[in-house]
């Protein structure tokens, strides 16, 4: 149940607001579900429509399958929660967010992920390899960023950023996975297909001795110029987001209230 001051928020909301809050709460009983959270640690946030200094993100201490529309935190860039919460937030988790929120204009929604395939795959030094179709869904390829020590330095964040580039997907080394997108839909369907891909490559490194096979770098190069079915038809990841709420629904996992 909503408490007196979530509920007057709640009716602040615009339809834009609610529609992010729904969709940002999904993706993170989505991941929960798969098993991809990492005890209360890690974090997906959001820009709220019509606010571009206000983001949504997680309750510190909340697990992903505790996340609901109406208690994700709006917090600014400096991470400072703007309106009333019975939560707080993970100052030091959102070192990360706030950089790309804050310096990659485009950058609506950032996943930060933890996983064993995420971490594992971070820890090669060859990184992700060109090995699978899931990997070929990093139309800008696959960015990499050296590991720093725990994110508490705001001196990190320019060189995270530039580091990302124009890639949506990023490894940042010996920690996690990242994606970023336009909107929470793109940057969830980013996430699911670098996470499939990092799985897969160490599945496949797991039979030992076989040599893996590269995909062509002529067939690489064409396959990143190509779209799923579902982006060409809806946008990025938006058939896909609303497939898995379906699904949550089903389930009778609460995320929208």
């Amino acid at each position: 149940m909503m408490d007196l001051a979530t509920t007057n928020n709640a009716q602040n909301w615009t339809l834009q607001e609610r529609e992010t809050r729904e969709h940002l709460a999904a993706v993170y009983q989505i991941f929960g579900y798969l098993g991809m959270d990492d005890l209360i640690y890690t974090h997906i946030s959001a820009r709220v429509p019509g606010e571009d200094d206000r983001f949504l993100i997680n309750p510190f201490g909340l697990m992903y399958e505790e996340i609901t529309a109406s208690n994700l935190v709006k917090i600014n860039l400096q991470g400072e929660i703007v309106e009333d919460s019975e939560y707080s937030v993970n100052y030091a988790g959102f070192i990360i967010h706030g950089a790309v929120h804050e310096l990659a204009d485009d950058a609506h929604c950032v996943i930060h992920l933890h996983t064993d395939a995420g971490v594992a795959v971070s820890c090669q030094k060859d990184g992700l390899l060109e090995i699978s179709q899931h990997e070929l869904f990093a139309n800008n390829g696959v960015a990499y960023h050296e590991y720093e020590g725990l994110a508490f330095n705001d001196e990190e964040k320019p060189r995270l950023v530039a580091d990302l580039g124009q890639a949506k997907m990023m490894l940042l080394r010996n920690h996690g996975t990242l994606t970023v997108g336009t909107t929470v839909a793109e940057a969830f369907f980013h996430m699911y297909n670098l996470e499939r891909a990092c799985r897969i490559q160490v599945l496949a490194q797991a039979a030992g001795n076989a040599e893996l096979k590269p995909i062509p770098k002529e067939i690489v190069r064409h396959t990143r110029s190509q779209k799923p079915e579902g982006a060409r038809l809806t946008g990025y990841g938006e058939m896909e987001l609303a497939a898995w709420m379906r699904k949550l629904d089903r389930l009778g996992l609460n995320f929208r209230t």
